[in-house]
């Protein structure tokens, strides 16, 4: 069973920085793109960043410029350093990943628990 497991948020004061980590334990035969998304209270889920198993990137528009997402394939772990904080980056972030457990299975998507992020103005 794949599991991530989701590390580094708290409490921040605006234009601080944290490093979200998330990393997949289990049996996996290949992961694919890997990302982050976020939840602020009272909206819908958003994509925040996502990165493919070849390293190409893509962000939301609010976040480019202070966000980077990495990934450590020899680890199965995603990153996620964020830069100059804003209050508005206020959210429950959470971790995905596109994987398939089997060579021919169905490639499924993975999430974290979720983390807090925190930024006061």
């Amino acid at each position: 069973q794949v599991q991530l497991m989701e590390s580094g948020g708290g409490l921040v004061q605006a234009g601080g920085s944290l490093r979200l980590s998330c990393a997949a334990s289990g049996s996996m035969f290949s992961i694919g793109e890997m990302g982050w998304y976020r939840q602020p209270p009272g909206k819908q889920r958003e994509l925040v960043a996502a990165i493919s198993s070849s390293g190409s990137t893509n962000y939301q528009d609010s976040v480019k410029g202070r966000f980077t997402i990495s990934r450590d394939n020899a680890k199965n772990t995603v990153y996620l350093q964020m830069n100059s904080l804003k209050p508005e980056d206020t959210a429950v972030y959470y971790c995905n990943l596109n994987a398939r457990v089997t060579p021919l299975g169905p490639r499924r998507a993975y999430w974290g628990q979720g983390t807090q992020v925190t930024v006061s103005s």
